[in-house]
């Protein structure tokens, strides 16, 4: 049994408690900063300077924390922020552009598209439908799955017992959440999960989990009070991993990478299985 209770990757190096605590404060005023200028490009020496690090230093340690690279951190927000633009202004997909940051449209609409699994257009257009909550839990009260059905990945998602909402388990080639997943499940309530054989290789499991009292359809696809989970490398031999996998999901903290993910996107185009 795999058991996923944290997405932070583990330091490659045992690390005192009062070193990683300062190494965290580090990062997270570095993401504070892109934070407040999602529409600069920082450079590597201007994130060590922030951190007091030096870059090489800075960079490994960013990358332990969060587990990517801090200019790929700073590109996701970028775009987490012309999400976010598009679905809650009446922005141009243009003003949206260099809102951001980017100088060329192309650049921007292939790196929305490639990065998000839909284009701006298209993103705009399907959070404005409303959504079909999927169905109860696959058998009742305990979420157990039949084990009889052809399965790739199997395990459960669990949460704070007071979580009541929509949760997406999804499988990645990434090291964050984005784009379509390669499988995926849905739920409407936490318990087991099966995901359908996939190519062998190397993956990402991700889950998140939505509150059932949002509203707002943009909220599906934002996750400001989404819990997330999950984030653990999963190998897949023969279509199928070798052990069950738990994932426990949690509240957001300041080094979680945006989730860029379109869960309502990939089921509509059969992306997903619901449970």
């Amino acid at each position: 049994m795999i058991d996923s209770r944290s997405s932070m990757p583990e330091p490659f190096a045992p690390v005192r408690a009062g070193t990683l605590d300062s190494h965290r404060r580090a990062v997270e005023r570095v993401i504070d900063a892109m934070h407040r200028r999602k529409d600069q490009n920082f450079s590597l020496e201007e994130m060590a300077d922030i951190a007091f690090m030096s870059p090489y230093h800075f960079n490994r340690t960013f990358r332990q924390l969060t587990g990517i690279p801090p200019c790929q951190f700073m590109s996701a927000l970028r775009l987490e922020m012309a999400k976010r633009l598009l679905l809650t202004t009446e922005l141009s997909v243009t003003d949206v552009c260099f809102e951001v940051g980017y100088n060329s449209l192309g650049t921007f609409i292939r790196r929305f598209t490639d990065l998000l699994g839909a284009s701006p257009r298209a993103l705009r257009r399907l959070a404005r439908l409303p959504l079909r909550v999927p169905p109860g839990a696959h058998g009742g009260e305990t979420g157990e799955l039949p084990k009889s059905e052809p399965c790739g990945i199997r395990g459960r998602v669990s949460g704070p017992t007071e979580f009541e909402g929509t949760i997406f388990v999804g499988l990645f080639s990434s090291t964050i959440p984005q784009g379509q997943p390669t499988a995926c499940a849905v739920r409407s309530a936490q318990g087991g999960f099966q995901l359908s054989p996939v190519a062998d290789g190397s993956y990402h499991l991700f889950s998140i989990g939505v509150p059932s009292d949002q509203r707002d359809p943009a909220g599906f696809f934002l996750y400001e009070s989404a819990l997330r989970g999950g984030g653990q490398s999963i190998r897949v031999r023969d279509g199928r991993a070798q052990d069950e996998v738990d994932i426990e999901l949690r509240p957001a903290r300041p080094i979680d990478p945006p989730i860029l993910m379109t869960p309502a996107w990939a089921r509509i185009n059969g992306a997903c299985q619901e449970h």
